[in-house]
């Protein structure tokens, strides 16, 4: 198991400075494009080290999996042992079509180790980037995402997501009597483990913004009311944050990570609430006959996006995040569910219900734009990347095909989407922010 409490003291990264002088690059993408094509990359084996095959594959992986790269396969590779610290063969690399080369190199500094790696833009022959890191050696999965975070960084303009964690609801056993306990991997499924042991049901992990914390619920049986935990997922301190009877969704975090957002069924009404996770005091948001639920804040704090079925269907609404000057956004076909806002504050994704069957969307805060990425006989729970531009989400099958979950990513276009490993059927992903380092 990977600790990364004391990161901060332990990975240390600097900028590498260019082999030549360095010229514009040319080695970009576009997402905002209608049509663009995955950009050839070629990731060498670092040198140094055996675990630089593993550092290089996880690069490879990353990159691979968003979609928006090819990565070459090395056995086509022309240059053979390539120096990291001089300029590549640049006519073998694009004789093999690559536009981008990342190399790099591992020495051994006392019990720590240092990994220097340069991203090379082959079609004008320079530099692009080139970064630094001192680490312990137990951290090399997560030196591998966070190069690939700043290879995506250079070529595309956005964040990297790479480094980064999911809290899912692992599911085992029948479906009439399933185990469900709360699990934390890597985004890619590596180091998966779990924060519940089930014996009491676990459901729906919410990330904190700022914290690597999450909220869940846990019923101790199915007669007891639910209870809401908050856990750091590292140090595994745990703490109560209360008993809600009426409640079927774990609170969502304000963007600052200082309070919560829920929906509670008290004296027949089902409203949202805001608790201020210092004092713990409960503030009513919303008054009505209707049925309120699913709240999530825009990342400025301002607004919350809820659905409700005050108009006769479940549809989703915007209002202050203080309660008053609800807005109606969707009005198209079927029901909506599960609304969360991008962290980038652009889209609001969804869960459109229509007849039998179901759809992950997006839309504009206003309710414009609106467009269904996935679809399936289940498919519900959305939750964005810390960059906003890919979502995850579960996919259920038939109960007469034993009702296995499964987690899937796609991207914000809707072109890349893939299945996502873990080791037991999973439900109701979270996605972290990125991790501190």
């Amino acid at each position: 198991m990977m600790h990364f409490r004391h990161l901060r003291t332990m990975l240390c990264a600097a900028v590498l400075a260019a082999v030549t002088v360095p010229a514009h690059a040319q080695l970009t993408i576009d997402m905002t494009k209608p049509s663009f094509e995955p950009v050839p990359i070629a990731i060498v084996d670092f040198a140094g080290d055996p675990m630089g095959a593993q550092i290089a594959e996880v690069i490879r992986n990353d990159l691979q999996n968003c979609g928006l790269f090819r990565s070459i396969s090395p056995g086509s590779f022309i240059e053979r042992n390539v120096n990291a610290n001089a300029a590549p063969r640049f006519a073998d690399w694009r004789g093999i079509g690559a536009q981008g080369l990342v190399v790099g190199q591992i020495a051994q500094v006392g019990g720590n180790i240092k990994v220097d790696f340069r991203l090379w833009d082959v079609v004008v022959g320079q530099q692009a980037t080139g970064l630094s890191f001192n680490s312990q050696p137990s951290n090399w999965r997560r030196l591998g995402h966070i190069i690939a975070d700043a290879v995506y960084k250079r070529v595309t303009g956005e964040e990297g997501y790479f480094d980064t964690r999911i809290a899912y609801v692992s599911e085992t056993g029948p479906v009439n009597n399933r185990t469900k306990r709360i699990a934390i991997m890597d985004q890619d499924g590596a180091n998966n483990r779990y924060i519940t042991d089930g014996r009491a049901p676990a459901i729906t992990p919410r990330f904190s913004p700022t914290l690597q914390e999450i909220v869940y619920m846990a019923y101790a049986d199915n007669n007891s009311p639910p209870k809401v935990y908050l856990q750091n997922v590292d140090s595994g301190r745990r703490e109560l944050l209360g008993n809600f009877p009426g409640m079927s969704f774990a609170p969502r975090f304000s963007p600052d990570g200082t309070k919560v957002a829920m929906s509670l069924s008290k004296d027949g009404n089902t409203d949202l609430y805001e608790m201020d996770l210092r004092g713990q005091n409960l503030r009513r948001l919303t008054n009505t006959a209707a049925i309120d639920t699913s709240p999530s804040y825009s990342p400025d704090g301002t607004q919350i996006v809820f659905n409700s079925d005050r108009g006769g269907s479940q549809q989703l609404y915007v209002m202050s995040a203080g309660g008053g000057g609800e807005k109606r956004i969707s009005f198209g076909d079927g029901r909506y569910a599960t609304p969360v806002w991008s962290p980038r504050g652009d889209y609001i994704a969804f869960t459109k219900i229509m007849g039998s069957s179901f759809g992950i969307g997006v839309m504009r805060p206003d309710g414009s734009g609106e467009r269904l990425l996935a679809n399936g006989f289940l498919v519900e729970g959305p939750t964005w990347a810390p960059n906003g531009r890919v979502l995850m989400y579960f996919q259920q099958q038939p109960n007469s095909s034993g009702g296995a979950a499964s987690l899937r990513q796609i991207d914000i276009t809707g072109r890349f989407g893939r299945q996502v490993p873990t080791p037991t059927s999973a439900s109701d992903p979270a996605w972290s922010p990125l991790i501190p380092q």
